[in-house]
């Protein structure tokens, strides 16, 4: 299929819609030439994860973070850690 015929990518307005999408979408259908590849740095105890986001989804999650008064940081580390029943 080539790129003029490819499906945009829809927006999302829960994760849970994303990943149903994801389990039953033929993702060859859709333009991803909007997508990066990410790196991981790992040393010692603590690694780093860099990703790239679209701004309004960083957006919400610095007014969530500002609403219970912690770093963006904290607030993305604790959503992974519940996720993952490490809390």
């Amino acid at each position: 299929m080539s790129r003029t015929k490819l499906k945009p990518m829809p927006h999302f307005a829960t994760d849970e819609e994303a990943e149903r999408f994801v389990d039953e979408a033929d993702l060859s259908e859709y333009d991803l030439s909007g997508f990066k590849p990410v790196k991981m740095n790992r040393r010692g105890d603590n690694s780093t994860y860099s990703i790239s986001m679209p701004s309004e989804l960083l957006y919400k999650i610095d007014d969530r973070a500002r609403e219970r008064n912690i770093s963006i940081d904290d607030y993305i580390l604790d959503l992974v850690r519940k996720d993952l029943g490490a809390a």
